[in-house]
C-alpha cells in the first residue's frame, strides 16, 4: 500500500486518515490542501491508494478489499503517529470517507476512533436517491464532521440533514456554497476549486483541533 505521511513524526495528541474518492488517488487537491493545512497545525495525517489505483485500474475493488484497505491504513497510521487508535480522526473524500464510516460503524469488529471526517459523504449512488447509503450511521457514536458541497448531487441538503439524525455521537455540518460533490463551484459563483479546498481544509483544521 503506497503512502504519503505528513506533518509531525511524534508528540501529536491525534492524527487524520484521508482516504481518496473512486475517481481519484491519494494525489487529489483536495486531500493535498486539508494535509498541508493539518500539518501547518502540526497534526500528522496519513494518504495512502486502495488497491485498485495502486493497479492502474479505474474500477474500485470489491467492499471487502476497500473495507480491509482502510483498516490496514488506519493502523499504520496508528504506527507511523505512535498514536492509540483512539487518537485517530478517520475520513476522507466520497467514497474513502464512507469506508472510514463503514469500519467505525461495523456490527462485528468496528474500529475505534476519536472522530469522522467525511468530505462530500456519498449519501447514494449516481440516480439513486431512494437507496440512502445509512444503515451504519446509527452505530456511530463518535464525533462527525460533515464538509458537503451545496449542490452535490450524491447527497442533497435535506436528504443528507435529515440522514445524520440517526447518528449517535455529535454532527457538524458545513456547507461549502456553490460547490458539487467534487468541490467544483458555478463560475457565476466568483469562487475557484482552490478557494473551496481552502474553506475545506480550515473547517476541517479547526474542528480536529477543537476535538476534547
Amino acid at each position: 500500500m503506497k503512502t504519503i505521511y505528513a506533518g509531525p513524526k511524534r508528540g501529536a495528541d491525534r492524527a487524520v486518515l484521508l482516504a481518496h474518492g473512486a475517481g481519484s488517488d491519494m494525489h487529489a487537491a483536495t486531500l493535498a490542501v486539508v494535509a498541508d493545512a493539518l500539518a501547518g497545525a502540526k497534526i500528522p495525517s496519513l494518504r495512502f491508494n486502495y488497491p485498485y489505483r495502486d493497479a492502474g485500474k479505474k474500477s474500485p475493488d470489491r467492499a471487502a478489499v476497500l473495507d480491509a484497505t482502510t483498516r490496514a491504513a488506519a493502523a499504520e497510521l496508528a504506527r507511523q503517529a505512535k498514536l492509540p487508535p483512539e487518537r485517530l480522526v478517520l475520513g476522507g473524500r466520497s467514497m474513502g470517507g464512507r469506508y472510514c464510516s463503514l469500519i467505525v460503524g461495523d456490527d462485528d469488529d468496528p474500529v475505534p476512533a476519536l472522530a469522522l471526517l467525511l468530505l462530500g459523504y456519498p449519501l447514494h449512488a449516481p440516480g439513486k436517491p431512494d437507496q440512502p447509503r445509512v444503515d451504519h450511521f446509527s452505530r456511530l457514536r463518535v464525533p462527525c464532521l460533515f464538509v458537503s458541497g451545496t449542490r452535490d448531487s450524491l447527497a442533497g441538503q435535506d436528504a443528507l440533514t435529515d440522514a445524520v439524525k440517526a447518528i449517535k455521537g455529535p454532527v457538524t455540518m458545513h456547507w461549502l456554497e456553490s460547490a458539487d460533490h467534487g468541490y467544483r463551484p458555478r463560475k457565476a459563483s466568483g469562487r475557484t476549486l482552490d478557494d473551496v479546498a481552502a474553506e475545506a481544509a480550515e473547517v476541517s483544521v479547526d474542528w480536529v483541533q477543537s476535538l476534547s
